[in-house]
């Protein structure tokens, strides 16, 4: 399975970073991916609904650890990659509030992983 490939849309906030939208093999795309500041790091966090009793549950995700910390290195890599743009003033730096858009036209990754 390759990553063929990333969208990172970048937020300014204390935990949350960034929205992913990844495509696989070019046919499959996965929206809402969260770009999160943990107490240990940077972590994805899948995409999920909100269920009756207030939890949420991933609506899409890896089925195994080695899968999902592939996904993970990979989506944190291109939101690493992108900050770096920001630095190097090639994009504008990311916005404090605003809420992800599917059509949101960021940067895009097109590389295969």
């Amino acid at each position: 399975m390759d990553i063929s490939e990333i969208r990172i849309t970048l937020r300014d906030d204390n935990k949350l970073k960034g929205f992913a939208s990844i495509t696989l093999e070019n046919a499959f795309v996965i929206r809402g991916l969260k770009i999160i500041e943990g107490a240990s790091g940077l972590f994805i966090a899948m995409p999920s609904r909100k269920r009756k009793d207030g939890t949420f549950q991933d609506i899409a995700h890896p089925i195994n650890m080695a899968t999902r910390e592939w996904m993970e290195n990979q989506v944190i890599a291109a939101y690493r990659q992108e900050i770096q743009r920001v630095e190097n003033g090639e994009v504008p730096p990311p916005t404090r509030h605003g809420n992800f858009d599917d059509d949101d036209h960021g940067s895009v990754m097109e590389e295969s992983f």
